[in-house]
């Protein structure tokens, strides 16, 4: 670990890091599928056009930009229609009745329509509500969900934190609350396995390994829970089956298609984000609730300004406006950031036409990625990458994996992506808020999770690597903008850093939760020749410490004694760095330059 800090602290820090030469040999020359890629040829010039941000002032890439399952990229001409109108324009609060209030409102149902066409479905159909984030969407989703006693709580193991938080809510109401895999479902839902009135979440991409999941559970509860015509509207007539249906649909809207109006029966809820899909505005999402399970939606608890045409002061009396979408947005909405979705929409159709052209073209940049880093070997013929999901033909444009050294061990992506800042790559590293799919691809159980929080540590923090055992990985994310080229830069990243690489040992991290005996095992030699064990001498090379937690460490002079004391080498990590008013220590890991500060 020690050697592989030094190495990065020889990289520039400048933005405009070392670029990665690929040679026609290097593994990640592979054929591009041309008929679904680029946009007949086009993408160059919509990222030097639209996405400067990408490139220095020569129209050098000057970041790679992986994490378009965090966010993706804005386009330039949105942006800049967007500052053009708010200097000729007086946007003004909706709730007033001026003429920047009457501008306001207008253009927020139209941006609310087009929304609406663009999820490929109509107002005559579902409602689309807007929220402050997907995550917001989904609780919303949650406390307008009727769930009963008697009823169950189902979300699939794929789900992203913001879903299993509603178990909260479900728990409240008296719930039962099952994780389940999606496979599950189709058992679940069965009338002869269903009690009272419950709600099933899941989404139909994983964040973490870009998995995809059908559609069709709405449907399949509406064919085995009929509701007569009759009864639609009635709540005496039970007019609704009693599984609810909730579909997080943050990632998966990202590059593709939702085409709702395509669905026989289309989900009660469907949560999506803005800024996923369009790159700004941020602090806006969308619930969109299907106009026939409007009647039967749990009544709200809360309420805020503008959700309600008359109420009163003194009496627990009040009536909610008519309209779903009015009764729903508490307060004011992100107006200014809501009419700004106009050329959010003008800017994605005019630079890459359909969402269906932006899903053909990232299922081409993920399958290409997929080939260039399965191809990427250790000269002894072990794989460098270890990459999670991607088992069936059905997967999104994510790309979630982790690397081994040429023993075979887990190299930490702390490291990995503490260089990677420092090259000018951006992409994720951790659990991506999804504890059932980090459960799932790198085998952390329950246990396993309890016992880590009791030795403190925590999500995020520095530790990756855990008795020879990753409790995250790297995730790499692919947008409409993506290009090969991206794909280039960081497989000759990898190969630049990582070929050949060998693990350095950390002790302090695997003492800390093996068992004594366990301990004991890895400290004897490994060789299978006892003779050579009895005379095998360990020499140390050189002792480096760390006075400032995260900071370029000073190495010990040779032949220079040092003391060990009870808590680690004399001085190792004594001090730390923090901002004014922060009870949290900086690191290195969000401010890479503090690498370069010296003790």
């Amino acid at each position: 670990m020690f050697y592989r800090l030094f190495n990065l602290l020889s990289i520039s820090p400048s933005r405009e890091a070392p670029t990665e030469e690929i040679s026609e040999t290097t593994p990640t020359s592979r054929t591009k599928e041309a008929d679904d890629y680029d946009y007949g040829g086009r993408l160059e010039a919509i990222r030097h056009k639209e996405y400067p941000q990408l490139y220095n002032a020569s129209s050098q890439l000057k970041t790679v930009f992986l994490d378009h399952a965090g966010s993706t990229l804005y386009a330039a001409s949105h942006i800049r229609a967007q500052a053009e109108e708010m200097l000729t324009t007086i946007p003004a609060n909706p709730h007033s009745n001026h003429p920047g209030s009457q501008w306001t409102r207008d253009k927020i149902e139209q941006v609310r329509d087009r929304l609406l066409g663009f999820f490929g479905t109509t107002s005559r159909d579902y409602a689309l509500v807007f929220t402050a984030n997907a995550t917001a969407a989904i609780r919303l989703a949650g406390e307008l969900t009727p769930m009963s006693k008697d009823g169950t709580f189902c979300y699939t193991s794929a789900a992203h934190t913001s879903v299993v938080g509603l178990r909260g809510i479900a728990a409240e109401l008296g719930a039962i609350v099952r994780p389940v895999e999606f496979d599950d479902l189709d058992d679940i839902i069965q009338p002869e396995h269903t009690n009272g009135v419950g709600l099933v979440a899941y989404p139909t991409q994983c964040n973490f390994s870009g998995e995809r999941f059908p559609w069709d559970v709405a449907d399949k509860v509406a064919s085995r829970f009929p509701v007569h015509a009759d009864a639609i509207g009635s709540k005496e007539g039970g007019g609704h089956p009693p599984w609810w249906v909730l579909v997080d649909a943050a990632a998966y809207a990202s590059s593709s298609p939702l085409n709702l109006g395509a669905l026989r029966t289309g989900p009660d809820f469907v949560a999506v984000s803005m800024y996923k899909i369009f790159g700004a505005p941020t602090g806006v999402g969308a619930l969109l609730v299907r106009r026939s399970s409007i009647p039967f939606l749990r009544p709200k608890r809360f309420f805020g300004g503008g959700t309600v045409h008359m109420l009163s002061f003194d009496r627990m009396w009040q009536e909610f406006r008519a309209e779903i979408e009015a009764r729903l947005e508490d307060g004011t909405v992100n107006f200014q950031a809501i009419a700004s979705l106009h050329h959010a929409l003008d800017a994605h159709a005019r630079n890459f036409g359909s969402m269906t052209l932006v899903k053909q073209h990232t299922a081409s940049i993920t399958q290409y990625a997929l080939s260039s880093l399965s191809g990427l070997n250790h000269d002894n013929g072990r794989s460098l990458c270890t990459i999670y999901g991607h088992c069936s033909a059905e997967c999104g444009p994510t790309v979630a994996l982790n690397l081994k050294d040429v023993n075979g061990s887990f190299i930490g992506y702390i490291e990995v992506e503490r260089l990677a800042v420092m090259a000018g790559i951006a992409m994720r590293t951790g659990r991506f808020c999804n504890p059932g799919a980090a459960r799932r691809w790198l085998d952390l159980t329950t246990p396993d999770l309890i016992r880590y929080a009791s030795l403190g540590y925590a999500c995020g923090d520095d530790n990756d690597v855990i008795a020879g055992k990753p409790v995250g990985a790297i995730r790499i994310s692919f947008g409409a903008m993506t290009s090969c080229e991206d794909v280039d830069k960081f497989a000759a990243f990898l190969i630049r850093h990582f070929h050949n690489y060998t693990c350095a040992q950390e002790s302090t991290k695997v003492s800390s939760i093996r068992s004594a005996s366990e301990e004991a095992s890895i400290m004897k030699c490994t060789s299978p020749d006892k003779s050579l064990s009895a005379s095998l001498q360990v020499k140390v090379d050189q002792i480096v410490v760390y006075p400032i937690k995260s900071c370029h460490g000073w190495s010990v002079p040779r032949d220079t004694p040092w003391e060990i004391t009870p808590s680690g080498l004399k001085y190792d990590r004594s001090f730390v760095i923090m901002r004014e008013n922060s009870s949290a220590p900086m690191q290195q890991k969000r401010y890479p330059r503090m690498a370069l500060i010296r003790p």
